[in-house]
């Protein structure tokens, strides 16, 4: 044999210095300053001034604490939105901001008072919120830092901030437009109030924990009854809140209910519903046999409890609790639990408030903001809490004087039920009646009622995914009327004045402007005693006002962000409405329905045309994540451990429209994922290092494989135009990587591998092949930037060293090539069905490699240069209908280690090979 010439150098293998080694936790910072020196977010909108818009208002996030997971999740699916539409060549602003007021924050504040021993009431106001305003911006300024690691783009320079004093401004400015179209009131009713925090609390400030309460029974003696046998028995009550007993201004009944009266083994006479009686006798330790009962048993309808007036238990202590206590229907009482009868304290119930209103009994505001009875309460006067267990337990103070009283009849510390909590610190919340402002929902004005509007505005808008629109709805049409008002200091001050003599707030037009352009010129503090006159004018003398001093709602806040970000001019890139809210799906009851109902009070509809919902974040094994557990997981150890294009392929990999899991398995797969796409990029700039214009082939000169990828990435590209369109980035990404992994990277690049490597570079097959490649080179670096951020960049730099950067790029042109796609499927299937037979030879050394095997195939398979497409030696046709393979006899190419016919000896050149061998030597003589 001869000794054969090494042909290694003669092969056209890829060339560049784009490393396999991402490095992202290093390279993405470097990125990062050269985006931020260059100011790439006002270059992305000097290159789209002038197109179509999108807007995206930010929803914005609590300034207060580090950055988690679901901050990532939302800032980078907005970031997508953004991105993607820039793309296509709309001008998508990006302005970030933050909801700077309200409790946490105040509730922060005066930790640090507690910890050293100072009282936040002897702390003058002013003082004590510019402590809460150098909070907020403390997170600020971390969290902006924490949100652009994650390459999101946007004004971060200019962000808004609800504690900007042009925004309390406008806040204010929204709120007396209530005002000044009327609606607005101010009214007793029972409201979510936190003893702990001290403040009303809106519905969307609550949530739901199971807990254990006590459950008592008490007895209530009948004093008057058109029911003479009724006179002297007891009517029995069941609660799960014993600390309203003190409260107690009625009973209710419900008239269509059937209620039984009779002795029990106590020897008194009590009445309860009849289908209840066994469960009251099991409380009371009793032995319920209903002979011993029925014997002087009497049954009636509720209708007939109709001018029955009771006695509470603790009437000896004479003044408010001496008083009748009249028994009332009910339409709310039902028979599921308890005794059938309900015991009402209006200031601690809306269906007890509602009732006894309309019987015109009022609330007596017995238990104060802290939680504990007034001192000058005739029963347990400054006690309390009335939250807390041991005071309500059956050992506690309440039915300890009860059970000597002789109207408890069972107290057990045992009821497993859902009770509503404070978000904020956790604490258990009270129904509780106080003078507060509200929003009315079902008043007429203008366009309807605001649940009229808001309904109609639901309808109008746009839900993905669809559901949220059943979830929204169902909340605006149960809704009460939005409470404003919260007992607090740092937030925008609800600035009326109210008469003193009327009880009627001053809606004036010129004192409504003063007060707006001092707020907005020394924010929230401008609104205080010493200004107060100035803003009345002469018109008003302060002595006959009563200023205002609650603040308002934080989802007033956020939900006015829309008028000072969108329409005040500030931000001149924006306009009015948005296209798009995006948040998580908690904001139906939050941010979502309150920017609905401000809008649509004071402008008429929603201030957006679509709105995008994301689920939760839970652990590796679907759990949600508490520190508690431990199963936390911070985006900054994240990126720090594998970079931010990690983090965002995981973010637009999973469906975000429900709750979605990470942990360290799944992100090892989004991190296999993501080196399979750094390599498609990889072998592009390598393969297509030298190539020119004058390379470039047009697509009718192109061999059938060329285009059948160029239609491949037509159908590509549409899929992805519509996932854009639907927000649909999970689909988006996994066609992406699909198109990377199955098309390009196990078929289009393999079988041309020999095409790139070994024919000539004047061949049309190859130029053909490297022209179709810097397509997709130019497809593929665009469709990846807006997820891969950072490794985009990285990769358009490598090509194009020192260019203007990837993301001022817009959406790629593709040649519109028509495929035969039922004859390529055949083609792929048989491919495959190839592979398979091939791969057991070669795990029993038969084979070295499929460039050894002969194959024959059916003799009705599609037409095509099959060894080409199988990468084999060669193919025949059979008379059967199965595969089959062996080994070839032919001799092995020394340069592209095809086995073939012209082959002499192995290591020796097949006829291609050696021509271009000849050629590479010619040139390098001359």
């Amino acid at each position: 044999m001869t000794e054969q010439r090494d042909f290694r150098p003669t092969v056209f293998l890829p060339k560049t210095d784009f490393p396999m080694k991402a490095g992202l936790p290093q390279k993405e910072p470097v990125i990062l300053q050269r985006w931020q020196d260059e100011g790439i977010y006002r270059k992305v909108r000097e290159s789209r001034k002038g197109r179509e818009k999108f807007i995206l208002h930010d929803g914005p996030p609590y300034a207060n604490g580090d950055m988690h997971i679901g901050h990532a999740l939302n800032h980078i699916l907005k970031d997508m939105v953004c991105r993607t539409q820039t793309l296509l060549g709309k001008d998508a602003p990006y302005v970030p901001g933050w909801d700077c007021h309200g409790l946490p924050i105040e509730w922060k504040v005066e930790e640090e008072y507690r910890k050293k021993k100072k009282n936040k009431d002897e702390v003058p106001p002013k003082e004590f919120r510019a402590e809460c305003r150098a909070y907020a911006q403390k997170w600020v300024d971390v969290q902006r830092e924490q949100l652009k690691r994650l390459g999101i783009n946007g004004d971060w320079d200019n962000p808004y901030l609800t504690m900007d004093s042009q925004a309390e401004g406008t806040i204010v400015r929204e709120l007396l437009k209530f005002a000044e179209s009327g609606q607005l009131y101010r009214g007793a009713k029972p409201v979510m109030w936190s003893p702990v925090e001290k403040t009303a609390l809106a519905e969307a400030e609550v949530e739901y924990e199971d807990i254990v309460s006590t459950q008592i029974d008490v007895a209530f003696e009948i004093v008057e009854s058109p029911i003479p046998e009724l006179v002297g028995a007891y009517a029995v009550i069941w609660t799960t809140t014993p600390w309203t007993i003190p409260v107690n201004q009625a009973l209710a009944y419900g008239p269509e209910v059937e209620y039984e009266s009779a002795l029990a083994p106590d020897g008194r006479r009590y009445v309860v519903a009849k289908a209840l009686v066994s469960a009251f006798f099991a409380r009371c330790g009793w032995t319920y046999d209903p002979e011993f009962w029925d014997e002087d048993c009497i049954t009636f309808k509720g209708q007939m409890f109709d001018g029955s007036v009771a006695r509470h238990p603790m009437h000896a202590l004479g003044g408010f609790f001496a008083k009748p206590r009249p028994m009332l229907p009910g339409d709310f009482v039902t028979t599921d639990s308890g005794t059938g009868l309900v015991h009402m304290a209006p200031d601690h119930g809306e269906d007890d408030f509602a009732l006894c209103k309309a019987h015109g009994i009022e609330p007596v505001f017995a238990v104060q903001g802290d939680g504990k009875y007034r001192e000058d309460w005739g029963w347990l006067g400054g006690q309390g809490s009335v939250i807390n267990p041991k005071f309500n337990a059956p050992d506690g103070p309440i039915c300890s004087d009860l059970r000597e009283a002789g109207g408890l009849l069972a107290a057990s510390a045992d009821y497993k039920h859902s009770y509503p909590h404070s978000w904020r610190s956790k604490a258990k919340v009270i129904y509780r009646c106080t003078p507060q402002w509200f929003v009315p929902m079902d008043r007429e004005a203008e366009g309807g009622t605001l649940r009229e509007k808001a309904t109609k505005a639901i309808a109008d808008t746009r839900f993905v995914p669809e559901k949220g629109r059943n979830r929204i709805g169902a909340m605006v049409e149960g809704r009460p009327d939005w409470v404003l008002s919260r007992q607090r200091a740092w937030g925008v001050p609800i600035t009326l004045f109210v008469d003193r003599k009327t009880g009627q707030y001053l809606n004036d037009p010129e004192v409504n402007a003063r007060i707006v352009a001092a707020v907005m010129a020394g924010g929230v503090d401008a609104w205080d005693e010493e200004h107060a006159q100035e803003y009345l004018g002469d018109k008003y003398k302060l002595d006959d006002y009563e200023r205002v001093t609650d603040i308002l709602d934080v989802w007033f806040d956020s939900g006015s962000t829309h008028a000072f970000v969108l329409e005040s001019g500030r931000w001149p890139d924006l306009q009015w409405p948005a296209n798009l809210y995006l948040e998580g799906s908690d904001q139906h009851r939050g941010w979502f329905q309150s920017s609905l109902l401000e809008s649509c009070a004071t402008r008429g509809r929603a201030p957006y045309d679509a709105v995008l919902t994301h689920g939760f974040t839970m652990d590796q094994k679907g759990m949600k994540m508490s520190k508690s557990l431990g199963n936390t997981i911070s985006p900054i150890d994240l990126m720090r451990d594998y970079g931010a294009d990690i983090l965002r392929l995981w973010a637009l990999s999973v469906d975000f429209t429900e709750d979605h899991r990470i942990g360290k398995e799944i992100l090892q797969g989004v991190a296999d994922q993501y080196r399979k796409l750094r390599n498609t990029y990889r072998y592009l700039l390598g393969a297509l290092e030298g190539f020119s214009e004058d390379e470039r082939l047009p697509v009718a000169e192109m061999p059938e494989l060329e285009q059948y990828m160029l239609g491949l990435l037509g159908k590509l590209d549409a899929t992805l135009r519509q996932a854009v369109e639907d927000f649909d980035y999970n689909t988006y990404v996994r066609a992406l990587t699909d198109f990377c992994n199955e098309d390009l990277s196990a078929f289009f690049f393999d079988i041309r591998k020999d095409c790139l490597y070994c024919d000539a570079p004047s061949d049309p097959k190859r130029r053909a092949y490297r022209t179709v490649l810097d397509t997709l080179f130019h497809a593929l670096v665009r469709y990846g930037a807006p997820v891969l951020v950072f490794t985009a960049e990285e990769v358009w730099q490598s090509r194009y060293p020192g260019s203007d950067s990837v993301h001022l790029l817009e959406w790629p042109e593709v040649p519109a090539v028509s495929v035969d796609e039922p004859r390529w499927s055949e083609l792929r299937a048989l491919r495959q069905t190839v592979n398979e037979a091939i791969e057991p030879l070669r795990r029993e050394k038969v084979l070295g490699s499929g460039l050894e095997a002969v194959v024959t195939v059916p003799e009705g398979a599609p037409e095509a240069d099959l060894a080409e497409l199988f990468i084999t030696a060669t193919v025949n046709r059979g008379q059967g209908s199965d595969v089959t393979v062996t080994r070839s006899t032919d001799h092995k190419c020394g340069r592209c280690w095809r086995l073939l016919p012209e082959v002499t000896e192995d290591g020796a050149l097949c006829d291609r090979c050696d021509e271009v061998v000849a050629a590479i030597d010619a040139e390098a003589a001359a």
